[in-house]
C-alpha cells in the first residue's frame, strides 16, 4: 500500500470516499427534514378552513392566520443562517426541529385564533431555517459530480409531500368524532387531529438527526481537522465496504478563508461580521444576483402554487358544463358567475361559513405536486448533462413562455398542458439552490442559502396578495406580468457564474497515490 497523502483539498478527499451507503442515509435524513418544514409551514393552508366554524373566524382572520408562517419564516431565517454558520448544521437542525414539534403540535389545542396564530409562528420561525440547512448539510457531504443531482431530488420530497398533505385530509377531516376538553373548553376533534399530524415529521426528523455526522466541511472551519477527518473517513468505510486502513488521506486542508466567532465581542458584531460580507466584493455580486433571481421566481410562481384550488376548481367547473372552447380566465369568470358568488372567491366561502374542503381540489393538489416531483427527478438525471447554469435558463424561458401564451388557448386540454407547463418553473427553486450551495464559501453558507431564501420568500407573500386580485380584476394581465417575469429571469441567468467542470463526472478525478 502507497503512502498516505498529506494536505488533500477537501472536495479531494470527499470525491476519494465516493457515493454510496452513506449518502443515501444523509439523502433519507434530509428529506425528511425537509418534508417536516413543509408540512409545518404549508398547514395552515388546510387548518385555517377546517378550523373556521369552530374558532369563529372572519375573512381577515383567516388571512392573518394564514399569513403567519410566511412572517414567521421571515423573521428568523436569517438568524437560523448566522447559528448553523457558528453552532454547527446538526445542532442547530435538531434545535429547530424540536422546537417546531412542540409548538406545532400545541397549535391543535388552541381555544381562540390568536393562540393558533402565535403558536404557528413559533413553529415556523422554528422550522424557517430547516430547508437552506437540510440542503445545506447535504451538499457539504457529497462529492462535486453528484451535488446538484442530489439537491435536484431531495427538492422533490417537497413538491410530492404538498400533494400528499393535501389527500391527508380527505380520510382526517370527515371523521366526526368530538371529544371536549375541559381544562381549556375546546373540542379535540378532526381539525385538531389533522394539526398534530402534521406536525409529526418534525419529531421523526429531529429523532434521526441525533444519528447523523456533523458537516466535515463545517468541522474544517472551526479548526478540528482530526473531527472533520474522522468523519470522512467514516463515509468512506460506509461508501466502500473497505478498511479504514485503505483511505489514503492523512491531513484535509479547506482551501478557503475562515473566521473565528471568538474576535467579536458581541452577538449583533457576529451577525454583522457574517452577513456584510454577503453584500461586500468579491461576494456581492453573487448574494445580489441570486437574491433577485430567488426573488422573480418566488414572486412569479408560488403565488399559483397557492391559488391552486381555486384555479383548478373554476377551470373544472367549467368543462362540467361544457364550457371546453374558453381561455383559462374566461372559465374562471364563468366560475364566479355561476355560482351568483361575490368578485372575491374565497372571502364569499368564509362570509358563507363552508369549514369543508373540496375534495377534488384537494386530489388536483396531489396529482400536480406527483407530476412535478416525477419531473423534478428527471431534471436531477439531466443537470449534469445539460448543467445547472443552462438547465435554469432553458425552463425559465419555456415556463414563462407558457405563461404569457396560455391566454391565446381556448382548448381546454392545450391550456391544461400549458398551465402545468407554466408552473413547472418551481422545478428552478431547487436548480438556484444548488447555486447558493456551490459559490459561498462554507463559512457564510447556510447564511447564504437563508438569506437568499428569505429575500425569495418575502416576494412571494407580496405576488400571492397581487395575484389574488388579479386573477379577479384583470386576469389576462396576471399571466402576461408574471409570465413576462419569469422570462426576464432566464435573461438575467445568463449572469451567474458558470458551471464549474470538476461538478460534471469524469472531469474529477481524485489526487494519484
Amino acid at each position: 500500500m502507497s503512502g498516505k497523502l498529506h494536505k488533500v483539498p477537501y472536495e479531494d478527499a470527499l470525491d476519494m470516499t465516493g457515493f454510496g451507503k452513506y449518502n443515501l442515509l444523509m439523502g433519507i435524513v434530509c428529506g425528511i427534514m425537509i418534508v417536516a418544514m413543509a408540512f409545518e409551514s404549508l398547514s395552515v393552508s388546510y387548518l385555517v378552513p377546517a378550523s373556521a366554524c369552530e374558532l369563529e373566524t372572519t375573512t381577515l382572520q383567516q388571512g392573518l392566520m394564514a399569513a403567519v408562517p410566511i412572517i414567521g419564516i421571515l423573521a428568523t431565517s436569517h438568524i437560523w443562517g448566522y447559528l448553523a454558520d457558528m453552532r454547527g448544521r446538526r445542532k442547530i437542525l435538531q434545535l429547530s426541529l424540536v422546537l417546531g414539534f412542540v409548538s406545532g403540535a400545541l397549535a391543535g389545542f388552541s381555544p381562540h385564533w390568536i393562540v393558533f396564530c402565535v403558536l404557528k409562528f413559533l413553529s415556523c420561525t422554528s422550522v424557517s431555517g430547516t430547508f437552506a440547512l437540510a440542503f445545506t448539510l447535504l451538499g457539504e457531504t457529497t462529492p462535486r459530480t453528484k451535488r446538484n443531482m442530489v439537491i435536484l431530488m431531495e427538492s422533490s420530497m417537497y413538491l410530492i409531500c404538498t400533494g400528499f398533505m393535501a389527500v391527508l385530509t380527505i380520510p382526517v377531516l370527515s371523521l366526526t368524532f368530538s371529544y371536549y376538553v375541559p381544562y381549556l373548553g375546546i373540542y379535540f376533534n378532526s381539525w385538531r387531529l389533522l394539526n398534530i399530524i402534521y406536525s409529526l415529521p418534525c419529531a421523526i426528523a429531529a429523532a434521526v438527526a441525533v444519528c447523523i455526522d456533523e458537516s466535515p466541511k463545517y468541522l474544517l472551519t472551526k479548526g478540528l481537522e482530526e473531527e472533520a477527518l474522522n468523519v470522512i473517513k467514516s463515509m468512506y468505510v460506509l461508501n466502500t465496504g473497505r478498511d479504514l486502513e485503505d483511505f489514503q488521506v492523512k491531513s484535509i486542508i479547506l482551501n478557503e478563508d475562515v473566521t473565528s466567532e471568538s474576535q467579536y465581542k458581541s452577538l449583533w458584531a457576529s451577525i454583522k461580521a457574517q452577513t456584510l460580507p454577503l453584500v461586500k466584493p468579491p461576494l456581492a455580486r453573487n448574494t445580489f444576483l441570486l437574491s433577485i433571481m430567488f426573488a422573480l421566481i418566488y414572486f412569479c410562481i408560488h403565488p399559483y402554487i397557492v391559488w391552486l384550488p381555486f384555479i383548478a376548481d373554476g377551470f373544472m367547473k367549467s368543462i362540467d358544463k361544457g364550457e371546453t372552447d374558453l381561455t383559462i380566465c374566461q372559465m374562471l369568470r364563468s366560475a364566479v358567475v355561476s355560482q351568483n358568488q361575490t368578485l372575491d372567491v374565497i372571502e364569499a366561502v368564509c362570509n358563507a361559513k363552508d369549514c369543508s374542503l373540496n375534495q377534488f381540489a384537494m386530489i388536483i393538489v396531489l396529482i400536480n405536486g406527483c407530476v412535478l416531483g416525477m419531473m423534478n427527478l428527471v431534471m436531477s438525471g439531466l443537470i449534469n448533462v445539460i448543467g445547472r447554469k443552462r438547465m435554469l435558463i432553458i425552463v425559465q424561458i419555456i415556463t414563462g413562455t407558457a405563461g404569457i401564451c396560455i391566454n391565446f388557448s381556448s382548448t381546454w386540454v392545450v391550456t391544461a398542458v400549458i398551465f402545468m407547463a407554466f408552473i413547472g418553473n418551481c422545478l428552478n427553486f431547487a436548480v438556484l439552490t444548488t447555486f447558493s450551495v456551490n459559490i459561498f464559501p462554507t463559512y457564510l453558507k447556510a447564511m447564504a442559502v437563508c438569506l437568499t431564501l428569505m429575500v425569495g420568500r418575502t416576494c412571494a407573500f407580496f405576488g400571492v396578495n397581487i395575484l389574488k386580485q388579479l386573477l379577479i380584476s384583470d386576469c389576462e394581465l396576471s399571466f402576461y406580468m408574471f409570465g413576462g417575469l419569469t422570462v426576464a429571469g432566464g435573461i438575467l441567468g445568463f449572469l451567474l457564474p458558470a458551471d464549474d467542470p470538476k461538478e460534471k463526472p469524469g472531469e474529477n478525478k481524485a489526487p494519484e497515490t
